[in-house]
Parts: structure tokens; sequence; C-alpha cells
């Protein structure tokens, strides 16, 4: 690189080029010329092609000159104080348009800007309109103020890289936050599709049934492990079931599908609820991607009963207790817990055993299955809800019993308890309407709460539909 190219670097490197007024080199022009007694005093950057002035103590209304011919050009060149007595008698700066001009300067004195490492980038200049000689004293003076322009500009370019840094820091602070946001959004839409291949998008319409859900990741970040399903066996019967598998994420995401998937397929083979759980047993122990995963189930077959009822079959793999609700008398709902002896957790144990009952479901009664989201959430007062708080609540449910007002009002209470974030919920509820109710076969939509399109706090959209 040439003298020239990397005097211009520095130049550049600097960034002083063009800048607005600065008091600091204000004061610097404004002592040389009480200094030295002249009427004009100057700070210039030489650039390529013109002598800008920083600072022109005495000249109105210039901020630029041509560089050639150009005293500041020619001093800028040198390592020592340039000093024209009589700027007539000297054969480059006689052109020069402030001593051609009106101004008609006769005396020049000018100090190099030289930078630590050598290059100059301008000079400090003191001009006369009449001839005059200066002390080798004077020609220090004028060095030493070239050296406070030059501390001031190192004081500056210092600033500048402060601010420069913490402007990088900031932007690449923002560009993370938007990389973070961008990487949120894409891992809860990848959470909400994947969660929606998981969950059946809506319930069937069962004739002479009435089906609601309700669905909750604790975080739209996460793919849940809770599930759910009713489907079809044949012959007029129809199946259900609702578990969760141990954990979150992807992993826990492999096994709720391998689990819904397996079920369904074993109840078309055999529709008994005991043979369900014991193919998923052995499902989950022979894949070996599944690891130490297994899950807690309560899978149902719903069997319809000339009187518009339901004979219901349950069986238990080491999940909470469905509840039956039926209308009391005087009023209210019984409540009492379906809760099969036994029912081991499914794909634990090889040799895994599991429990059913029998139950009736009549007219006006209902049946709700639940995750123990629901249950382990805590109170205001820190207690966890439990069976017997769960209990309590739906003792106070109106009859007869809907499916629908049953899982609102479960979702109403949800949105009352504090502590509703830290597990997935899945909630199941199936009731018989009465003969005086609506027409049978109503059923309620299922949207999952991680939806993208949804707030993370949504919960599930119920829309009756009567066929």
């Amino acid at each position: 690189m040439s003298v020239e190219a990397a005097r211009m670097a520095a130049v550049r490197r600097y960034d002083i080029l063009d800048t607005p007024p600065d008091g600091a080199y204000d004061r610097v022009a404004a002592l040389a010329a009480r200094l030295f007694e002249v009427p004009v005093a100057t700070v210039t950057i030489v650039d390529e092609d013109r002598i800008w002035f920083k600072t022109a103590h005495g000249l109105e209304g210039v901020s630029e000159i041509g560089r050639d011919p150009g005293l500041c050009a020619s001093a800028v060149l040198r390592h020592d104080t340039t000093v024209i007595p009589d700027t007539l008698l000297d054969p480059v700066a006689c052109s020069n348009p402030l001593v051609s001009g009106p101004m008609g300067v006769r005396f020049y004195a000018a100090a190099p800007i030289i930078t630590a490492d050598g290059h100059r980038l301008g000079t400090v200049n003191v001009l006369d309109t009449r001839p005059r000689e200066i002390s080798e004293a004077d020609a220090s003076t004028l060095t030493d103020l070239a050296a406070v322009v030059r501390d001031q500009l190192e004081l500056r370019l210092s600033a500048l890289h402060v601010v420069r840094a913490e402007q990088e820091k900031r932007q690449a602070e923002e560009e993370a936050r938007q990389r973070a946001e961008r990487d949120k959004a894409a891992i809860a839409a990848f959470a909400s599709t994947l969660q929606r291949t998981l969950v059946p998008p809506a319930l069937p319409a069962v004739p002479g049934l009435e089906l609601a859900c309700h669905y909750k990741t604790a975080s739209p970040q996460e793919v849940g492990g809770d599930f759910y399903d009713v489907f079809p066996v044949g012959g007029g019967r129809w199946a259900f079931f609702l578990g969760d598998v141990c954990g979150k994420g992807a992993e826990a995401a492999s096994v709720t599908s391998l689990t819904r998937y397996t079920l369904r397929a074993a109840a078309l083979v055999d529709p008994d609820p005991t043979a369900a759980l014991k193919a998923l047993n052995t499902a989950l122990l022979l894949d070996a991607a599944v690891g130490t995963r297994f899950c807690t189930a309560i899978f149902g077959l719903l069997d319809p009963a000339r009187d518009g009822g339901f004979t219901v079959t349950l069986a238990t793999g080491g999940h909470p207790p469905a509840y039956h609700l039926s209308p009391a008398e005087g009023g209210g709902v019984r409540v009492e817990a379906a809760r099969a002896k036994g029912g081991m957790l499914v794909g634990a144990f090889a040799e895994a055993a599991f429990a059913s009952l029998t139950l009736y479901l009549a007219p006006g009664q209902g049946l709700l299955l639940y995750t123990d989201g629901l249950t382990e959430a805590r109170t205001v007062d820190g207690h966890m809800l439990a069976d017997t708080g769960l209990t309590d609540f739906l003792a106070q449910r109106p009859a007869p019993v809907s499916a629908g007002a049953l899982i609102a009002d479960t979702v109403a209470l949800l949105d009352t308890l504090p502590d509703t974030e830290r597990d997935d919920v899945a909630l199941l509820a199936l009731s018989v309407p009465t003969p005086d109710a609506a027409p049978a076969g109503i059923t309620t939509t299922a949207h999952s709460a991680a939806a993208p399109t949804a707030p993370a706090d949504a919960l599930v959209g119920q829309e009756i539909r009567r066929p």
C-alpha cells in the first residue's frame, strides 16, 4: 500500500470528515489565533481531493477548498512545522485562493496532525494578512496544538469504538432475541403440529351419547404425553381410552403415537379392554426405541342397551379412577369412583396384570376421565386439588349430567387454580341425554391448546353438533 493510500485509510478510520462542529476543536483554533495574534486559525483534514475544515476561526462561510494547489496539502506531507513568512514569495502558496483571493493571506504556518502510528491526517494552521516571522518556540507551540488535536481525535475514536461496540452488542442481542423468538415459534409450531397428530381433531358422533373433551399442554414449546381417543369397534359398540405417558417431548410423543395406534389396532382384533391393555404392554416392552418409558391408561368399551343407556366396561392400567356421575335423590349429583381393583402400569413389567369393572351409564348420567394434571394442580392455599377436592367439585354439578357442561365447568375450575401450568391436562367426558333432552348423537369438537393459531393458554373450543 502506498504512503498516501495508508494515510487515507487512517483518515477513514477516524471517521472525522463532514462531522458537525465540535467545541473542543473550536477552542484549539481560538487558542492558536490568540497565541499567535493572527486573525485566522484553522484545523483541517486533508481528503483525497479537498481540504476540509473541521474548524475555521476568523474564516466564516468556508467549509472546504480544493486540495491543489494548497497550503495544507503541502504541509501535510512534512513531519515538522511548515512556515511561509511571505506567501507571495512562495512558488506554491502564491496561487492558493486564500492568498490570491480577497482575503490576501501573506503569512502561513502549519503543524501536521500525526497519529500514533505515523499517519498525517491534516494540519493546525495560523494565517495572517501581513508577512511575519515566528520563533522556534512558536513553532513548537503550534506542534503542541496539533498534538492536542490528535489526542482529541484519539479520544473521539475511543468513544466511537465504545459506542459501536455497544451498538454491535445490542444488535447482536436483538438478533439473538429475534432468533430465539423465531426458534420458539418454530418449536411451538412443530410441537403443535406433532400434538395434533397424537389426539383426534374431533370426537365422533356416537348415537345416543354426548361427548366432550379438553386438552392442554403445560407448555406450547413441548409435546405433551397425555392422550385420548374414541372410535367404533363394530357391532354398534364403541371404544374409548385416555392416558398419560411418562415424561414430555419427542420421546414421549413417540410413545404416545405408539400407544394410540396400538390400542386402536388391538381393539379391532379383540375389543375386550383388558386384552387391549395387555397388547399395549407387550408393544411397549418390545419396542427398543421406547426405552424405559411407560404409561398409565384407562380403556373403556361402550355397548348400547335397549333403554338408551350403555353398558360400560372399564379396564385400568395404573391410571386414576374415572368418576361415574348420576342424579341423586333430592337433587344434586352422586359421585362414585369407577376404580377397578389392581391394574399395573403399562409398559413397566412383562407380567403386568390389568383389572376391569362394568357399570351402567343410564340416561342423565355421565362419566369423567382425566389425567393427573387435574388432581395434582394446587389450589390457592398450596394444597393439591386431589381426589377429595375433585369429588366435592363434581358433587356440585347440576343434574341431569351433560358431558359438555361437565367439561366446561372443569375447565373453569382449572382457570381458578394458580398451578395449572405445571403439567398437561386431558379430560374426556361421556353422558347419556335424558329422553326430553336434545337429540342423541351430540358431540363436541376438540382442538389442542398448543395450536399456533391460538394463545398458549387457550382452551379447547367446543361446538355442539346435532345430526
